[in-house]
């Protein structure tokens, strides 16, 4: 036998000398297996597909036959006996046994275990049947069954007033309107029996009322049973006898009515307006004037021009703040509900999701109340869904709650926008103008009732959704303590015609979205813009100006116009950065940074102004771009070679069949290396732009700095997944990511111009000292009159040597045995601005229109010989005279070198003009990289910064912005080394086949 808890079969084997064969058979013979070839389906069955003698088990989940005399209970999982049949035993379920009435006894008690004798007649199942009125007697008082039933006559007279009760087994009295208007428990004529109240026809009532729902999105209006059915009696109890729940359930109605009202109908918000005048008498609750004492509070009245005081006139009484000790973030809504029959539920806090249809986590859904977080939660829901959770509306009147400076409590009723209010057949509430908008007070979320046209027990042909609700909060101006003034609900209702439920759906959405007035910003804004604007307009005069005085010419024409308007476009697209990163700045430190709440950030329709001035600044940048761009690959340059040919050699003459004595040629690698060099350095740039993509991509994405960028007042730089995320505001998106470029961006020029040029590469230093070291200057001219001159001579005499020769060369510069390498005896200064007069400009001209004439190298090998000699002729020709003209040879032509004015440098111009003689300017600051990407830095890092920024608002990706930034920037710089090269080679008589 089994002891201490263990069971047999552990029994057996401790207490028995079984053998392991022994107990492995036993266990599988006993235990159940499984076999190969058995399924685990069955058929699909639903209650309602039972036949009137099965009943469904609940347990096999199929259809089982009822017992002999039996037949399916009311809801299916059960069998009681079938009618003339007694009850008698009964072992819970379908466990039941029936026994058949005698003759003289056919009917069956209400509980079915026992036969009786019924005075009248019997009921479908099988019960007596008693008339109107009357009452049905089975037992005794001390529950004897009585071998026949009896009718009994419930007392309607005055003593009594008494009336059988719905189920007809008991006497209850009357409903009071009866006696209160008849002194009898029957409605006569010309008395009004409505929704099972009896009112006198004497009153001031409306005898015509309307029992219409109105659906003014769809334009159907039609009777609406419940309406039919409680409209009249509601009004009337509520009038007449000034029944609290009556009152509710009228205003109920006219809510459903989405507050509709015409003073010419009766319908549920007519009767709500007569009963409203006609009971001031009353007195008002609470001092509100729109509230009237046992009337619910539904309007704020009718007035033209009530909105915007009610909404913007007097702050609420408590304050807001992010931080510190008297920090305050949380909106502590209330409402009161009610049922549609007007009773009062509870009071509840808004918390949970009670306004938000669409569901989630308690955290996220909690968070659209958190003072400051802008919230959207939206989603489809199923309409079959909607019809089981909402069978019958709720309606909330909401308040927020608030405590002031003494600690105690009080609450602030919220006003509503019902966007489908019609008042005089308009829907004014969608309205721009706040002085049109009729404020309301309660609302519903579902409304699946006033849609039922025949039967409250059908499907509705109609339902109603507030299918968007948004909660929108106004911040005082200039305050200084987080005052606001009253939220306002904006609710919006969808009206759905219900054909086929189960492929319809309705999408929802809920908002909190937190405003300031904009004036003040914008008028900022605009005075910043027309200062900045002004001193764009002079600052493109004086590059204009500075244009001409480099082009040699003095006419204002057309073309002088558009260089104009370019570069007032460069610096106007450098105006609206400059006030777009700053506005940017200033909404990311004042939000996000603040303790008590002064500033609220701009709602997505307020932000349009700041991406219309983002987007005229991309465009006017890249206009900019563009012309620098294309103002780079249209220089003119040319390698002046100093080298001189060192001696004679025996040269073969063809055709001639003899030799002769000829000079020395002079070697073209220097001129190709030195070539090659300067297109490798066209794109060299301060910045690694890779580095800085990956940087700024990194930091946004990884480290989390795009969460500052997120519509709430938290700064933290990561949000927990569980949490809410809040939306993303684009003025945010723009600074953080401005200002992540930018830090990056000076970083690296600040690293690149402080450590790498001077310990590891400068590659424009570079440039003049290969010029240097080859013998070879460059002669440049970025404007006609205008340009720079790198000076390579070599103080050497010869760069075409030997490795040991070159060797000794730099020993003895090093040692300063030999002279130094500027273009003034004694100085070092190679790199130079010059401003050439026109004469040296027209004698370059013609000797560079030979050189050009067929192309450059491009076409050598299609070229006939006698051109190819006559461009190398001219190459020799422009190489001497540029030459001669360095060293002064001509004297008709000839050049000074001054310092510029610190004015000059600082206005980027030159004052004095180049008549007979050029200007060499001494520059120590190599601005030739002008005509390069390395000396237009800021342009380059601006255009690459706002093309980010311009992705980043159109798509809402930094990851995408972040690719295309790079992509576009490897596309520009092949497009430039490309040009360039080809008009490297046209300009140089360089075969671009050498160029790399």
């Amino acid at each position: 036998m089994a002891t201490g808890g263990r069971g047999p079969l552990v029994a057996m084997a401790s207490g028995s000398t079984l053998s392991a064969a022994s107990v492995t058979l036993f266990l599988l013979l006993v235990l159940p297996r499984v076999s190969q070839a058995q399924t685990f389906f069955f058929p699909f069955r639903q209650p309602e597909t039972c036949g009137h003698n099965q009943y469904f088990d609940i347990s096999a989940l199929s259809c089982v036959a009822c017992g002999a005399n039996q037949r399916q209970d009311a809801r299916g999982t059960s069998c009681v006996c079938s009618p003339g049949f007694q009850m008698i035993s009964n072992n819970g379920g379908p466990d039941i046994t029936c026994k058949k009435c005698p003759e003289h006894m056919k009917g069956v008690t209400e509980d079915g275990w026992n036969c009786i004798s019924c005075p009248g007649g019997l009921t479908a199942e099988g019960k007596c049947h008693c008339p109107t009125g009357h009452i049905l007697v089975e037992r005794n008082v001390n529950g004897t069954l009585l071998s026949q039933a009896t009718c009994e006559l419930c007392d309607e007279s005055e003593n009594s007033f008494t009336v059988a009760n719905a189920l007809g087994n008991r006497c209850v009295r009357c409903e009071p309107t009866f006696i209160n208007t008849s002194r009898s428990c029957a409605c006569s004529e010309p008395n009004i029996l409505t929704g099972g109240l009896c009112f006198s026809n004497t009153g001031n009532f409306p005898l015509r009322m309307i029992s219409t729902a109105r659906y003014g999105e769809l334009g159907i209006s039609f009777t609406s049973e419940w309406f039919a059915k409680y409209l009249r009696s509601s009004a009337a109890a509520c009038w007449v006898y000034g029944n609290l729940t009556s009152c509710q359930a009228l205003g109920n109605m006219c809510v459903m009515n989405m507050n509709c009202y015409d003073s010419s109908t009766f319908d549920a918000c007519g009767l709500f307006q007569v009963i409203f005048e006609n009971t001031a008498a009353l007195g008002t609750v609470h001092s509100v004037s729109f509230w009237r004492q046992n009337l619910p509070w539904l309007f704020y009245g009718d007035q033209l021009g009530l909105a915007p005081q009610i909404l913007s006139t007097t702050p609420l009484p408590t304050n807001f703040s992010f931080k510190g000790e008297n920090q305050n973030t949380k909106l502590k809504f209330v409402a009161a509900s009610y049922d549609v029959r007007g009773n009062f539920l509870k009071w509840q806090t808004l918390e949970g999701g009670i306004l938000q249809l669409c569901p989630d986590t308690e955290t996220r859904l909690n968070a659209a109340y958190s003072f400051g977080t802008t919230y959207q939660q939206s989603c489809e829901i199923p309409i079959p869904k909607i019809l089981t959770d909402f069978p019958t509306p709720t309606f909330y009147d909401v308040y927020l709650e608030y405590t002031d400076e003494n600690q105690h409590q009080y609450i602030w009723a919220v006003p509503v926008l019902n966007l489908n209010l019609q008042h005089k057949k308009m829907f004014v509430n969608q309205d721009s103008s706040s002085g049109k908008w009729l404020l309301t007070r309660r609302i519903f979320l579902v409304d699946t009732l006033s849609g039922r046209e025949n039967d409250l027990g059908s499907q509705p042909r109609l339902i109603r959704v507030a299918t968007q609700i948004s909660l929108s909060i106004h911040l005082v101006p200039n305050t200084k303590n987080g005052n606001i003034y009253p939220p306002l609900i904006t609710i919006a209702y969808s009206d759905i015609d219900i054909k086929d439920p189960n492929s319809q759906s309705v999408k929802v959405s809920f908002s909190v979205t937190y405003e300031m007035d904009q004036g003040e910003a914008h008028v900022q804004t605009d005075i910043a813009l027309g200062v900045l604007g002004g001193l764009a307009v002079l600052s493109s005069l004086l590059k204009t100006a500075g244009w001409k005085r480099r082009i040699g010419s003095p006419m204002i024409d057309l073309q002088t116009v558009t260089k104009f308007l370019v570069y007032y476009a460069g610096d106007l697209a450098n105006v609206f950065f400059i006030i777009t990163v700053g506005t940017g700045l200033y909404w990311l430190i004042f939000f996000k940074a603040q303790k008590s709440v002064s500033v609220l950030l701009p709602v997505p329709a307020q932000e349009e102004r700041f991406v219309t001035y983002v987007g005229c600044g991309f465009a006017l940048k890249a206009l900019q771009f563009l012309h620098k761009l294309i103002f780079q690959i249209t220089i003119d340059i040319f390698f002046i070679d100093w080298e001189r040919p060192k001696g004679k050699v025996l040269k073969a003459v063809e055709g001639e069949g003899g030799v002769r004595s000829a000079t020395v040629p002079v070697s073209i690698w220097r001129t190709y290396f030195v070539a090659n060099e300067w297109n490798e350095i066209q794109t060299v740039r301060k910045i690694n732009p890779l580095f800085q993509v990956l940087t700024v991509l990194f930091l946004l994405e990884v480290v989390g700095f795009k969460n500052l960028a997120l519509m709430d007042s938290s700064s933290s730089l990561s949000r927990s997944p569980p949490s809410y995320i809040a939306p993303y505001s684009r003025i945010l998106r723009y600074a953080v990511s401005s200002a992540l470029w930018l830090v990056i961006g000076i970083i690296q020029i600040v690293f690149f111009g402080v450590f790498y040029e001077r310990f590891i590469e400068d590659k424009i230093r570079q440039f003049v000292d290969l010029c240097c070291m080859s013998n070879i200057s460059v002669f440049l001219l970025s404007h006609r009159c205008f340009g720079y001159y790198i000076h390579g001579r070599s103080v050497h005499g010869h760069a075409d040597t030997n490795m040991e020769e070159m060797n000794m060369n730099l020993k003895r510069e090093a040692e300063n045995l030999c002279s130094q390498r500027g273009l003034v005896p004694n100085t070092d200064g190679q790199t130079f601005q010059i401003a050439i007069s026109s004469q040296m400009r027209q004698h370059y001209d013609r000797i560079h229109e030979t050189l050009t004439r067929k192309n450059g190298p491009a076409r050598l090998l299609s070229s006939s010989g006698s051109t190819f000699e006559q461009s190398v002729k001219a190459y020799h020709t422009m190489n001497k005279f540029l030459g001669s003209f360095i060293d002064h040879v001509h004297k008709e032509m000839d050049y000074f070198i001054k310092d510029k004015l610190l004015l000059e440098r600082i206005l980027g111009m030159e004052f004095m003009e180049p008549m007979e003689k050029s200007i060499f300017y001494n520059d120590e600051g190599y601005s030739f990289s002008s005509v390069l990407y390395y000396g237009n830095e800021a342009t380059l890092l601006i255009y690459d910064l706002m093309f980010f920024c311009v992705v980043d608002l159109a798509c809402q990706n930094f990851v995408l912005a972040a690719f295309l930034t790079y992509l576009q920037q490897e596309i520009f710089r092949f497009i430039r080394n490309a040009v360039g090269q080809k008009n490297l080679a046209s300009k140089t008589l360089v075969d671009q086949r050498f160029l790399i």
